[in-house]
């Protein structure tokens, strides 16, 4: 499973990216909004930090705008993909976008139901929410799991599973054994991958025993 950053702080993204951790990007009106910056140079800098994808999102709702904002964020770097709703406008810009040329990750999916419609128009990503489903006592992961069901029955379909909305590394593992093939994380998230107790007390025995030894491993 591939991962992506879910934020817009350029900073943290190139420190990541620097580690080898991530295979791209995604991005929202509110990530942006926290920078305090014009948009297209914070995903400009996003889009030169890393290779993979950048997702960058319209915030247009009806069908000519989402095109014409879609056409503008897709111009700013190769590896920008656009970012719709999913919504009938939504879907109907993902088709037109996608028939250009140009990369489309339907964003906002709540049911199977939706992904095979994004999948229908030419989806390079669809995003289920997996942590905001929870939310309301459904079961994102199981959404996932019907995604990933229906989109290999149909071995026409190339569109990429991206788990958005994970909170946990939880989310991350269950997202990863229901088939994602994207999962985009919040920094904090994907540094907590690393991390597990008995790695820290191993470590702490195995340097307390070379410390006995009055060794170093480099020359003065």
């Amino acid at each position: 499973m591939k991962f992506f950053v879910d934020t817009a702080d350029v900073l943290e993204i190139r420190e990541l990216a620097a580690a080898g951790v991530l295979d791209g990007v995604t991005t929202n009106p509110s990530h942006i909004a926290k920078t305090g910056r014009p948009i297209r140079d914070v995903i400009g800098e996003i889009c030169q930090a890393v290779e993979g994808s950048v997702s960058a999102e319209v915030t247009a709702t009806n069908f000519d705008d989402m095109i014409a904002e879609g056409e503008q964020l897709a111009d700013i770097a190769a590896n920008v993909a656009v970012k719709v709703p999913s919504t009938w406008d939504g879907f109907r810009a993902c088709r037109t976008l996608s028939q250009r040329g140009r990369k489309v990750n339907v964003t906002l999916c709540f049911s199977a139901n939706q992904a095979l419609l994004a999948a229908k128009a030419g989806a390079a990503y669809i995003s289920p929410f997996v942590g905001r489903l929870d939310d309301l006592g459904l079961d994102g992961i199981e959404v996932i799991r019907e995604i990933r069901t229906i989109y290999d029955n149909d071995k026409s379909i190339k569109t990429e599973i991206l788990a958005s909305s994970i909170r946990t590394p939880l989310h991350v593992k269950l997202a990863a054994m229901a088939g994602a093939d994207v999962a985009t994380v919040p920094p904090a998230v994907l540094r907590n991958l690393a991390r597990h107790p008995l790695t820290d007390k191993g470590l702490e025995a195995f340097l307390a025993d070379w410390k006995k030894t009055g060794q170093v491993i480099l020359r003065p």
